[in-house]
């Protein structure tokens, strides 16, 4: 999968996002502030139904090709290269990098002549909350999952090794499950839990097992089985499991953003009986991963099923 600019302007390094659920009966609360804005920005390549107008800017799609080839690059690129890689003379490459060299998004080395990115898009990432941008993009796509999948859907983060439910959108139905908003969890005892622990890398998860008194506390038999389970969920791209904290009830999350970049996400709905067969649960986790691919599209990355 190949690591977009856009991946790279989105890069978070200490918000991987997550959805949970209620676990234990020691609940502490983080309030996060997630103003809902009724309008939202859609991407270029959108997976919304909504159709709209797209206008050609020659230029700029060349400058995000110099871009992203160099973002590609495991090592700096020379002019002929990255004309190239972009079928683009060297010319008009060259004119291409002169600005984005002056605008400081991208170096030239004195000595070799060769390009490579700066660290001006690290910077600009930065200087964006995440929390907000994905609270902001996903508010309609997941109001639309819930009315028309009739279920609660929930959206949370992984905050400091504790899962925190960012977002809650109650099913029409009368009766239904609901989260409190800044509630935080044990990531190893919730089905969400796991699906973000499964994308975490070997020592990210490592650190993180490490400071949980869930597994701490699990036998050596029993971590190992752990283990296996998340390389289920990463193998399958989803979790699905019977809640630990109420009989009957299915909570099934699907991965949210690009594990490539280290922005992931899991998007959630825990099921009241509704779903009591194999069709049933693909039918959930397929409507799950559309709006998954349309929330991740939206906050600008790109989206693997």
């Amino acid at each position: 999968m190949r690591t977009t600019i856009k991946d790279l302007s989105l890069h978070w390094q200490s918000h991987n996002l997550c959805c949970t659920y209620p676990y234990g009966n020691r609940p502490k609360w983080l309030i996060l502030e997630t103003e809902m804005m009724t309008k939202q920005p859609r991407s270029r390549n959108a997976l919304s139904q909504r159709s709209r107008p797209e206008y050609s800017v020659p230029a700029l799609d060349k400058g995000l090709d110099v871009l992203e080839a160099l973002a590609a690059a495991a090592s700096p690129l020379s002019l002929s290269e990255i004309a190239r890689s972009i079928g683009q003379t060297p010319s008009a490459v060259f004119r291409l990098l002169n600005r984005l060299e002056s605008r400081l998004y991208v170096t030239r080395d004195s000595v070799s002549g060769q390009y490579s990115l700066s660290l001006k898009l690290l910077e600009l990432s930065h200087s964006y909350p995440p929390v907000e941008h994905l609270t902001r993009v996903s508010g309609c796509f997941i109001r639309e999952l819930a009315d028309s999948s009739r279920e609660s859907v929930h959206l949370s983060v992984l905050n400091h090794g504790r899962l925190v439910v960012l977002m809650d959108v109650a099913s029409p139905l009368r009766v239904r499950f609901a989260h409190q908003v800044g509630s935080q969890f044990s990531p190893v005892a919730t089905n969400s839990g796991r699906l973000l622990l499964a994308y975490l890398n070997p020592e990210d998860l490592e650190n993180c097992l490490t400071e949980d008194e869930d597994y701490t506390k699990l036998p050596k038999a029993k971590r190992e089985t752990f283990h296996e389970e998340l390389k289920s969920i990463r193998r399958n791209r989803c979790a699905v499991s019977f809640s630990e904290e109420r009989a009957g009830m299915r909570d099934i999350a699907v991965l949210v953003g690009n594990p490539a970049v280290g922005s992931t996400a899991a998007l959630a709905i825990a099921c009241l009986g509704s779903v009591k067969d194999k069709a049933g649960v693909n039918r959930i986790v397929s409507a799950l991963q559309d709006c998954a691919s349309r929330i991740t599209v939206a906050m600008g990355l790109s989206y693997e099923r």
